[in-house]
């Protein structure tokens, strides 16, 4: 847990210059009250609060990668956490009243939070049904096929060509598209890190891409670092932005090496083909020669 609150070092930042701000601020500000004067049952219910709030943000901070899901979480009981701070601390100081900008904020920061973290729930639902969508693929694919990937638990080739032949037979009218996907200098990643850590990663990328695809899409282990991916009914130029759109995903996916702790990003190179009937059979060498072309281009560094 502390590996990765170490992730969230600015937002843990922020969050207690916040608190210390409105410490200050108060204190200048206001004068201290007489020890008869405190609401000790406001004090223990507000000040509770706020802890509550900073022990939610650090099992979140504590569980969870960097990302939009994380950082709406957190502003949310942030704001929320503040605004108890602060009604605290109006317990042992008073303010005069000129002071409207204490009640104000008392009375807006309290719904702004609840706004902001009702929106990072929202996104968080989502997260979740991709999720569940992700395991509703898994469960189906070891149902309906044996030969799998020891290390990434994905289909093998032996599946993905059976799969094409199925799905050519089935659309003869439709176009299929497959993506072949290769990591880029991942046998140098095995040199320096060791086997064990490349198969950890080529898990976690399978993961990666999973959450990343539509449902009707078929992820398949191609052979080493090479995955593959059939997606029915789809046409050329809409398998390319696919394709795409995967590569910048994965050029945002850290991952954290398991001995050291430092991040490490990896790059895909992708190769895209696209076949109608009987023909989607020929799908695999037509999207490996997409994908050698790529690999030869000026542009890949």
């Amino acid at each position: 847990m502390l590996m990765t609150l170490q992730l969230h070092k600015q937002k843990i930042s922020l969050l207690l210059f916040l608190l210390t701000l409105c410490l200050v601020v108060t204190w200048t500000l206001g004068e201290p009250k007489f020890f008869a004067e405190i609401d000790w049952v406001d004090v223990i219910g507000e000040g509770g609060s706020a802890a509550a709030m900073a022990l939610w943000i650090a099992f979140i901070l504590g569980s969870r990668p960097q990302g939009r899901v994380t950082n709406w979480l957190t502003l949310g009981l942030g704001v929320m956490m503040v605004a108890f701070w602060q009604d605290a601390l109006d317990e042992f100081i008073r303010l005069p009243a000129e002071q409207w900008w204490d009640q104000w904020f008392e009375s807006i920061a309290m719904p702004v939070g609840i706004l902001l973290l009702t929106y990072g729930l929202f996104h968080w639902y989502q997260e979740q049904l991709k999720i569940n969508d992700t395991l509703k693929k898994r469960e189906q694919l070891f149902r309906e096929h044996t030969l799998f990937d020891r290390i990434t638990h994905l289909s093998r080739a032996e599946y993905l060509n059976t799969q094409l032949q199925h799905m050519g037979a089935k659309q003869a009218d439709d176009d299929m598209a497959l993506i072949m996907i290769d990591v880029a200098k991942f046998s140098l990643f095995n040199r320096i890190h060791g086997q064990a850590e490349g198969d950890r990663f080529l898990y976690q990328l399978a993961e990666f891409l999973q959450l990343n695809m539509r449902e009707q899409d078929l992820l398949t282990r191609y052979a080493a670092d090479r995955y593959a991916i059939i997606l029915p009914n789809t046409h050329l130029p809409q398998a390319q932005i696919i394709a795409q759109q995967l590569q910048d995903a994965v050029a945002h996916f850290y991952y954290r090496l398991q001995k050291s702790g430092d991040s490490y990003v990896h790059h895909i190179l992708t190769g895209t083909a696209c076949a109608s009937g009987a023909d989607a059979i020929n799908l695999v060498s037509l999207a490996n020669a997409s994908l050698a072309d790529n690999k030869l281009s000026p542009n890949v560094a």
